[in-house]
């Protein structure tokens, strides 16, 4: 009696240790502690991300998949002056940066006699950072109205690569107009040297243009991204299948015209 006891407890003991599977449920094998299956490594970096569920496309995705992902080096040594002149006349055209991206991105442009239209005096911005119209007039009072907002922050640029890069080529990413936009003065003052990961356009629309341009310039200057900033993009470009990358600088930098 009591060895048959024993077997019976044995083989209920068995059946219940037996995978699922056994029963027709499917058997989902345990992940090991620290990991999940869902883990994959997103190309352009080493840190195992959560692949999107759609898969990225268009040129801007590409980029960003080739940028390094390392971490932000120390701020050690950064000053604007890192970067060469303010507004340097880079393209040598006789008109410095400022007033040229003014002119590239505002509406009904007035210029100074006898500048050759190489200083702007009015003109009407419609501001890509906040979608509103802002009205621009020279002035020592009113100039800040609009301001010029470098894509990528010296600063952060400067973290991310710059700080390795010669004078000249420091002074292209200061002057570039593919990184250089006309924005709203306050807005891009909240801004300050924030990435991607820590400051987004409010205007939601603009978004996608405006994370394209960032991946733009960094492939240009071969800057790199952390890993936040890049997933920060990624979730962006989810949202703007087979958005196009930024190359042509002279164009209006806003989506509005």
């Amino acid at each position: 009696m009591h060895g048959w006891r024993s077997t019976f407890l044995a083989l209920t003991v068995s059946a219940a240790l037996l995978p699922a599977a056994a029963c027709g449920v499917p058997y989902d094998p345990p992940t090991p502690v620290g990991t999940s299956s869902a883990d994959t490594v997103v190309p352009g970096g080493s840190d195992p991300t959560v692949e999107p569920a759609a898969a990225r496309s268009g040129a801007a995705a590409a980029a960003l998949a080739k940028l390094p992902v390392k971490g932000r080096a120390p701020k050690t040594g950064y000053t604007r002056e890192q970067f060469g002149q303010r507004w340097a006349d880079i393209d040598k055209d006789g008109c410095d940066q400022r007033n040229q991206v003014l002119a590239r991105d505002m509406d009904k442009e007035t210029f100074k006699p006898g500048t050759k239209n190489c200083v702007v005096l009015t003109g009407s911005l419609r501001d890509p950072y906040t979608a509103r119209t802002i009205a621009f007039t020279r002035g020592a009072d009113s100039s800040s109205d609009v301001q010029i907002d470098h894509v990528i922050a010296l600063s952060d640029a400067w973290q991310k690569g710059a700080q390795q890069l010669d004078a000249a080529t420091r002074q292209r990413i200061g002057n570039d107009p593919l990184n250089l936009v006309a924005v709203d003065g306050p807005t891009n003052a909240r801004k300050g040297d924030g990435d991607a990961a820590t400051w987004l356009v409010p205007n939601t629309k603009y978004r996608c243009a405006y994370v394209s341009r960032q991946v733009a310039v960094k492939a240009r200057y071969k800057l790199w991204v952390t890993a936040a900033e890049r997933d920060a993009i990624g979730k962006i470009l989810d949202t703007c299948p087979g958005q196009a990358l930024p190359t042509d600088a002279n164009a209006p930098a806003n989506t509005f015209r």
